[in-house]
């Protein structure tokens, strides 16, 4: 770990405590379902998966959300379901249900995963990727006018919520409101995200942005220059899986934090929770490296978990005790 002043640290968490955040994203529920491989198929050289229960969860955008909402800040779910079960139970368990918009024409999108003894089997998904319609595309941006919150969190999964048209309306809003913007984005739409505060990309999209390998330390610091010639941004963090994180800002030296994950079980949502860490973070008024630090440090304690889970401010102040 980066060495930083653990009474430092443990008091930025605190003030995670009621952070009103805009979370703009694709919502997804994720399903899992948990049982025991018994046999082989005699119908097809698959495993038998013998059912023991069934659980439901946040995905995508959601899974953002309920980050934030587990680290103590109160999330503002902006985003369209589907007129289907998943929609309902995605409305019932959000916070605040209110930006989240039902479209007739298209599916909640749905993941289905089965588990079986702590592996991995299998995942299932059921969505229809389309831009969202010019009716809906004004209801949120109207809803994200009206309402108040310390900053947005966009949540890109390319599923056709963050259509061109929205993100240059939602950023000229925010840039004239002084709102600060975190993005964790996707390949597609990666030009759209500008200006914004922090961007939070994996080392596999920046080497798709960039034609390069992002693996050594000289050619992810070489990556995060050309895209800051993409893109306005004040902030990137590029998330490098087993190798930590990498911290960049404009004219200054890049900072490469090493990972502290102990064991990998599943790194399902671990970015989601990494940018919602880093964006509470920086709200809080932390530096840069503090909020990569803690971003670092809840993806560390999330990958050793099973399923798409989420970071107690609790654990991460455990994290930090002298």
């Amino acid at each position: 770990m980066m060495k930083t002043n653990p009474k430092r640290m443990q008091k930025i968490v605190r003030n995670f405590k009621d952070k009103r955040v805009l979370v703009l994203g694709d919502i997804m529920l994720d399903k899992y379902i948990w049982g025991h491989v018994i046999r082989i198929s005699p119908e097809a050289p698959v495993p038998v998966v013998e059912v023991k229960k069934d659980t439901s969860c946040f995905g995508g955008a959601g899974n953002a959300s309920h980050n934030l909402e587990s680290l103590g800040a109160f999330p503002l779910l902006v985003g369209v379901v589907g007129d289907d079960l998943e929609g309902e139970w995605i409305k019932k368990n959000a916070p605040d249900s209110r930006g989240i918009f039902t479209d007739k024409k298209r599916p909640t999108s749905v993941k289905t995963r089965i588990i079986a003894h702590q592996q991995h089997v299998v995942r299932v998904d059921k969505e229809k990727v389309s831009p969202i319609s010019a009716l809906t595309e004004e209801k949120i941006f109207n809803f994200i006018k009206t309402e108040k919150y310390a900053g947005i969190l966009i949540a890109d999964y390319n599923k056709g919520l963050l259509t061109k048209s929205l993100m240059k309306k939602v950023l000229s809003f925010v840039k004239q409101k002084k709102i600060p913007v975190f993005v964790d984005p996707k390949l597609k739409n990666f030009l759209l995200f500008s200006p914004v505060t922090l961007i939070t990309p994996n080392h596999f999209e920046a080497e798709r942005i960039v034609h390069h390998e992002c693996y050594t330390d000289v050619q992810v610091e070489k990556a995060c220059k050309k895209i800051l010639t993409r893109i306005s941004a004040r902030y990137i963090i590029l998330k490098r899986g087993e190798q930590g994180m990498t911290v960049f800002e404009r004219g200054k030296k890049a900072i490469h934090i090493p990972t502290i994950a102990k064991e990998v079980f599943d790194v399902t949502g671990a970015g989601d929770t990494a940018t919602a860490t880093a964006t509470l973070a920086l709200l809080s008024g932390a530096s840069i490296l503090e909020a990569a630090v803690l971003a670092n440090t809840a993806s560390g304690i999330v990958v050793g978990k099973i399923g798409t889970a989420s970071v107690t401010p609790e654990e991460l102040i455990d994290s930090f005790t002298i």
